[in-house]
């Protein structure tokens, strides 16, 4: 009985030991979780559906408009790849069709077509288009519709090597709480001027140096989605404020805001991203040393 009793001691000993060294393998280190967050963000800038591949933005009249490289039609995209005649887009009724011009290929999911309806206004996802490396798909921003236009072999994706950061530094990473706000609006402008109400769950509250700050969110997918400036912005950082993802806050209304890992819009590398500005009370008096710097080669 004895042996027995030493016996179920010492393999709860061996279990607890064995539990404690798989959970020290599997927490991540501060260094460990930033070197895994900057290489996924390079990976996503880079990645076919990333921002440094737009090379163009154009929008649509009603009615017909010709597609191509040669001047003589109303969008005009100068490319190696772009036919002088590739087709037109015909916008009417709230919707958009695709009709590819003569012996061109352009396809829709890998198979060619020469007309397609690719846009219907709340009703269905935009259809993307792809002619050799180019790609391109219709988007809307309030009563504008227009071409977003990629090139998967653009310069500047292969060149992209990172943004320059700050140092990485934990102090940055601050416990906060979450002040939720049932039906709460935020007027939330893009750079094209135009303004909507999103809806806002609540506010991000933490403490830096001893003083309260608060930051109105958005929720995105299981996150929380955060616009903000500071006293960096349009000095070290892009000059339009940085984005940063927030988790849900647990049941006691806890989370964690990470600055190491604020970062810029789209606009920061491309002229032709439509992004959000942070509202008024979402820019901070003081300066946020963390996360991205300003891309000053990007817009190009």
């Amino acid at each position: 009985m004895q042996n027995n009793k030493i016996t179920r001691v010492l393999f709860l000993v061996i279990a607890f030991v064995l539990s404690a060294h798989c959970f020290a393998q599997t927490k991540k280190s501060f260094q460990e979780d930033m070197s895994e967050w900057k290489q996924k963000r390079i990976k996503a800038l880079k990645d076919p559906n990333g921002w440094l591949n737009l090379t163009g933005l154009y929008w649509l009249k009603p009615g017909k408009n010709n597609f191509g490289s040669d001047a003589s039609n109303e969008i005009v995209y100068k490319h190696k790849e772009m036919p002088k005649k590739a087709g037109y887009f015909l916008f009417e009724n709230h919707q958009v069709y695709w009709v590819t011009g003569q012996d061109i290929k352009v396809t829709i999911k890998d198979s060619s077509i020469t007309k397609a309806l690719i846009y219907e206004e709340g009703k269905q996802s935009a259809a993307l288009l792809a002619l050799g490396n180019l790609r391109w798909n219709i988007i809307q921003r309030d009563d504008k519709i227009g071409i977003r236009l990629r090139d998967l072999h653009a310069p500047i994706v292969n060149a992209f090597k990172g943004c320059e950061r700050f140092k990485d530094d934990s102090t940055w990473r601050l416990k906060a709480r979450f002040d939720k706000k049932p039906e709460n609006k935020l007027l939330i402008t893009n750079v094209l001027g135009q303004t909507n109400a999103q809806e806002s769950p609540g506010k991000i509250i933490f403490t830096i140096a001893g003083i309260e700050y608060q930051l109105d969110a958005l929720s995105e997918g299981d996150q929380l989605f955060i616009l903000f400036g500071d006293a960096t912005s349009g000095k070290e950082t892009y000059p339009a404020g940085r984005f940063i993802y927030t988790d849900f806050p647990d049941e006691k209304g806890n989370t964690i805001i990470d600055f190491n890992k604020a970062y810029n819009p789209p606009c920061a590398f491309t002229i032709y991203a439509t992004c959000p500005l942070p509202p008024k009370q979402n820019i901070l008096p003081i300066a946020i040393r963390a996360g991205e710097k300003d891309y000053l080669g990007g817009r190009r």
